[in-house]
């Protein structure tokens, strides 16, 4: 018999002595409660008595004949592997963005500031403006950069205070933030307030600076940083503006799309974006159709902000607002209506790309269809020999003057032509050429 058992037996015969059932051998299928009462830490210690120290061997008791896990001890449920996280769906989704396709929605905007519920002819209590551009961007001891430049002034009141706020980003072509800095005013009085979030990133991450300055007190400022691995495809609020241009251009979007974001306090976010469907709405005293699109700022704390923008095919806003927000921004300039251009209608479901070469089906109808054109071509130049007299006509007097303007050449040549009954190579007609071979004819001639 090995040591420890030795040890172990003696050890069990105290614990009989003391009125305890002996332990089981090994082998044997080990019940579920022991019979010395609750468990606890004492009847563990006797109930272990008989295990060797160190490994504990596993029971010899079929695992369909195990009971079930106690009610709130089952274990927790398995996370899917290959389920992509929100960063990895957002940077893939902000690859497929062009560099042309962002150059179209490099334009500025201006949108009237008005109540809630107002008509149309209501006096404007303020303005919003928004403008991105191409600029060069450049940080201390690093190269000069190309970057999109985007700024929104807005001036209005909140709540009956005079309000304004600005916003003044250094965006990549591929949505990532350089710096950005948001600024906030109430006119209080006698006491404004002023708040100021600056955000700047470099190579170890991005800082966040908030300053708070109420009245003439001394600003208070609250400085922290993100490391560059939580930043990745994260938004900031200008990014997020110009990525609402590119969706309404789009005029569709995948379902549940998601980023993580910095909102304009300096925290940790997400943005969501979801299609709201092609709507009516009026600009000025017309009406048109709109893209609608709901965007969703949620933090870790507090309720979401949500956001309504409309917007033409063309990427501009005819209409943005804040749900729970007494104001909202509205387009009255209808000249923008007439180079807005029209939505497309969209198939609802996806284009699928037709390899017609490996198709045999498809490509016998190819053949097939080749073969009808030619013979009917044949067959048409056959029933009239005039087009072949004609075009041979055209071309040796195009090759024989050699105008600049082919284009005008034709248009006068063909204007010139006899009825088609008597072509010039049959009839031996005087010269085709047309009388003018400079250009089109004088615009005063009689």
């Amino acid at each position: 018999m090995p040591r420890w058992s030795r040890s172990c037996s003696g050890r069990c015969s105290n614990a009989r002595r003391r009125g305890a059932r002996a332990p089981p051998r090994w082998g044997r299928s080990r019940p579920t409660t022991p019979s010395c009462g609750p468990t606890g830490p004492s009847c563990r210690r006797r109930w272990d008595c008989g295990r060797p120290r160190g490994r504990i061997p596993t029971p010899s008791v079929p695992v369909s004949s195990r009971r079930s896990p106690r009610r709130g001890m089952e274990p927790p449920p398995e996370r899917p592997r290959d389920c992509p996280s929100v960063a990895d769906t957002a940077a893939e989704f902000l690859s497929l963005i062009g560099l042309k396709e962002l150059e179209r929605c490099l334009f500025a905007e201006t949108l009237a500031v008005v109540a809630l519920g107002a008509s149309p002819r209501d006096k404007a209590q303020g303005q919003w403006w928004m403008a991105a551009q191409w600029a060069p961007y450049q940080q201390e001891g690093a190269p000069v950069q190309s970057c999109v430049l985007v700024q929104t002034r807005f001036r209005g009141k909140q709540n009956g205070v005079p309000a304004s706020s600005s916003l003044k980003a250094y965006v990549t072509w591929q949505l990532e933030t350089l710096e950005q800095e948001q600024q906030e005013c109430l006119e209080l009085t006698p006491h404004p307030t002023e708040k100021r979030t600056h955000i700047v990133s470099h190579e170890h991450g991005m800082t966040v600076t908030r300053t708070l300055q109420e009245g003439g007190a001394e600003p208070q400022c609250h400085s922290f940083s993100y490391g560059r691995a939580r930043l990745r495809a994260r938004l900031l609020e200008g990014a997020s503006l110009l990525l609402l241009r590119v969706l309404a251009r789009r005029h569709t979007m995948p379902p549940g799309l998601v980023f993580p974001a910095i909102n304009s306090e300096g925290d940790l976010c997400t943005f969501s974006y979801s299609a709201l469907g092609i709507q009516r709405q009026a600009v000025g005293s017309a009406e048109t159709e709109v893209f609608v699109i709901r965007r969703a700022v949620r933090a870790s704390t507090g309720a979401p902000s949500v956001w309504h923008g409309s917007f033409l095919p063309s990427g501009h806003l005819a209409q943005l607002m804040q749900i729970g927000s007494p104001v909202l921004m509205v387009l009255r300039d209808e000249s923008i209506l007439s180079k807005s251009g029209r939505f497309e209608p969209q198939l609802p479901f996806p284009k699928e790309p037709l390899d017609w070469e490996e198709d045999m089906e498809l490509y016998s109808y190819f053949l097939d269809r080749k073969e009808e054109l030619q013979l009917s071509h044949a067959a048409y130049l056959q029933q009239h020999p005039e087009v072949r007299a004609l075009l041979s006509d055209f071309l040796q007097a195009l090759l024989h003057q050699q105008p600049h303007d082919t284009i005008a050449f034709a248009t006068e040549f063909f204007a010139h032509q006899r009825p088609i009954g008597s072509p010039f190579a049959s009839t031996g007609a005087a010269n085709p050429l047309p009388s003018s071979s400079a250009g089109p004819p004088p615009a005063n001639s009689k």
